[in-house]
């Protein structure tokens, strides 16, 4: 029994340091943005969400990824410059791409470093700034994607 203990400790003790080491990061995507007014589907595996996936019927995880998004009213440049501070302002997360329509930040994890990439595209006719939140790394995310989103639009709708 005490060497099972061990092993597991073992185990875990290697997982923290191979994220630490940054080999849990994954890699960037490199099919990322908006292709005629669309992001890609989200992901075949419930680790992804995305307010634009009814524009995909068929696919799998429509129930699970589906999200609202995000309400703004007023010049859509103003409200994508606060989404711009919101994520400034959020812990781990790093914008990596600013553009006026459409923006992309990836947040890491604190202990594994499992990185996230997001996605954020202003239709300004609609008056909502869509989303879409995915894990580079896993099937499972544990509803992660969801919760930054609704953190993003909480703190958005709070400024």
């Amino acid at each position: 029994m005490s060497y099972l203990l061990f092993a597991i400790l073992g185990l875990v003790v290697l997982a923290v340091l191979a994220g630490q080491a940054g080999l849990l990061s994954g890699t960037p995507p490199n099919n990322l943005g908006v292709k005629e007014g669309r992001f890609k589907p989200p992901a075949k595996t419930p680790n992804s969400v995305s307010s634009q996936v009814d524009l995909y019927p068929d696919h799998p995880q429509k129930d699970f990824a589906r999200i609202d998004p995000i309400k703004f009213t007023g010049d859509g440049a103003v409200a994508m410059q606060k989404l711009a501070g919101v994520l400034k302002g959020m812990e781990r997360m790093t914008i990596v791409k600013q553009e006026p329509d459409y923006l992309y930040a990836t947040q890491q994890t604190a202990l594994m470093k499992y990185t996230d990439d997001a996605e954020f595209y202003l239709d300004n006719s609609a008056g909502v700034i869509h989303v879409r939140s995915s894990s580079r790394l896993g099937r499972k995310d544990f509803e992660v994607n969801r919760a930054r989103v609704e953190a993003v639009r909480s703190k958005f709708n709070a400024t």
